[in-house]
């Protein structure tokens, strides 16, 4: 039976996990007592013979043993091993959980699309819902250890009232080497067509939706036959169990309060008990009697699934669901907030605080912006706003490197390294002759050329020039302000020309 504590765990409290070690029924005492036992005998009996027994010759030789045991011990990784088994056990034994067939999804479309009040269409709806639990019993029988004692043989089937005497006549005439648990799905399909010719179920929508809820009940079925016949490979739960059980082995021995090997050298606390060993051993010994125990999760320990609990559930729900409640319908009248623009359902004097509480509108919601208002003013991107070197860059650099932007950018391509003979009339000709070029564009790049070399022209000069040479504190502080500003101009193709009049070959 499955031992819940989820109401003791649903708030957390000071202590609240510690109250759950007093548990008995589905703790880890009643799952480990009797090997822990085990072991707290074997490592007394060897500490007694140790201790009385053995000369100091025989204890010399047994210190030697026992510290090389002890070394073993190490080399056993037993927290990988252990932790990967378990976790693939836990996942397996949740998965299979997940695949217990469960009739409500199928129940609510039978008994939305297999039509009549009259006695043809209860019985109709009643044994389809039936033939849909009998295949969940049929399966069930086959991998849990509790529902074949509840139905040892078809007879029980019978009796319980999961299948009739023709039907039963009816499955064994069918021969198969192979377990049978998908002939009363069979059956439900014949059934369900048959009532789509009777015009039971009203049009190909509804039965297509019917078998398709059919075939998922079908398929959880199939996935308990096959995660009962396919296990975990048996060589890993080997390698598991021989891993555990050597290394406490080496603890027998090489855990032992060994005397001194010389006679005035000091020897180790001798506390008689150890106390993490025996940690270890309920920590790990523990693990692995847990993966022992949920392995195979249709058995009879205590966190076993109640497999026949379910069967009783199912059916009752199931039937209830096709026969009492079709077309039994309470009155749809106006709910209590017809009248109310925003509903708001009562609370009690224990919930009342949780009114006090606001709304949760997003975490950004009760965010302040800057005060400063004209950080939040809205701006328009424009292409002339061009990037700037980083501050932290003008610390290394005595000048500023060319700011990107449209306007350098289409500068630049003009200042290419591929020289052009020039034309006749003294001009350039274009990169791109292919091209028509733009009159106003080049008016206005002419136009900024200008400005340009006449704003370079007023500057007085430096002695060290722009970038180097020496300079005052304060003009180099205000050269320092002006660097985030400062855009270094590519050469215009008329200064080239005019620089050498004869221009160039390419």
């Amino acid at each position: 039976m499955t031992v819940s504590y989820t109401l003791k765990v649903a708030n957390s409290r000071f202590g609240g996990f510690s109250k759950l070690l007093f548990r008995w029924k589905g703790s880890i005492y009643k799952l480990l007592y009797k090997e822990f036992i085990v072991f707290v005998a074997l490592y007394a009996l060897l500490s007694i013979v140790y201790r009385r027994l053995l000369t100091e010759e025989q204890k010399r030789l047994y210190t030697k043993v026992a510290q090389y045991c002890n070394r073993s011990t190490d080399l056993i990784p037993m927290s990988f091993v252990l932790g990967f088994y378990v976790t693939l056990i836990v996942n397996r034994w949740w998965a299979q959980y997940t695949s217990i067939p469960l009739p409500d999804q199928l129940m609510c479309v039978i008994s939305s699309n297999v039509h009549g009040k009259d006695e043809r269409g209860r019985i109709l709806r009643r044994t389809l819902i039936r033939y849909a639990n009998l295949s969940a019993v049929l399966i069930l029988r086959s991998v849990s250890t509790r529902v074949l004692k509840r139905f040892p043989t078809m007879d029980h089937v019978v009796e319980a009232g999961f299948m009739t005497q023709d039907e039963r006549k009816k499955f064994e005439s069918l021969h198969s080497d192979f377990n049978k648990y998908w002939i009363p799905c069979v059956w439900f399909t014949n059934l369900a067509a048959q009532a789509r010719r009777d015009g039971r179920i009203r049009d190909d929508v509804a039965l297509r939706l019917l078998m398709d809820e059919l075939n998922l009940y079908r398929a959880k079925c199939s996935m308990l036959f096959h995660y009962d016949w396919i296990s975990i490979p048996l060589v890993y739960t080997q390698v598991v169990t021989i891993a555990v059980y050597s290394f406490f082995a080496f603890c027998l021995i090489g855990r032992q309060f060994l005397e001194p090997l010389e006679p005035g050298q000091e020897g180790d606390l001798d506390m008689y008990v150890p106390l993490s060993t025996l940690l270890q051993f309920f920590f790990y010994a523990g693990w692995l009697k847990v993966a022992e125990q949920i392995i195979n999760p249709f058995g009879e320990d205590d966190d076993d699934f109640e497999t026949n609990k379910l069967i009783d559930r199912n059916l009752q729900v199931s039937l209830l669901s096709v026969d009492d409640m079709y077309q039994n319908l309470p009155p749809a009248v106006k709910d209590k907030y017809w009248n109310e623009s925003t509903a708001q359902p009562p609370y009690t004097m224990a919930t009342a605080a949780e009114t006090l509480k606001p709304s949760f509108l997003g975490s950004t919601f009760d965010m302040r912006m800057c005060e400063d208002a004209e950080q939040s003013q809205p701006v328009e991107a424009s292409p002339s706003m061009s990037r700037i070197q980083t501050p932290l860059l003008s610390r290394f650099l005595a000048a500023a490197s060319p700011a990107i932007s449209i306007k350098n950018f289409g500068r630049a391509g003009r200042a290419t390294p591929h020289l052009r003979r020039p034309r006749g009339d003294g001009a350039f000709p274009s990169p791109h002759p292919g091209r028509p070029e733009d009159p106003e564009a080049v008016a206005r790049i002419e136009e900024e050329e200008t400005e340009d070399e006449e704003s370079r022209g007023s500057e007085p000069p430096t002695p060290g020039g722009r970038l180097g040479g020496l300079q005052s504190p304060k003009a180099y502080e205000m050269q320092r302000k002006e660097l985030p500003r400062i855009q270094v101009k590519a050469p215009s193709s008329e200064s080239i020309g005019a620089e050498q009049p004869g221009g160039w070959e390419p």
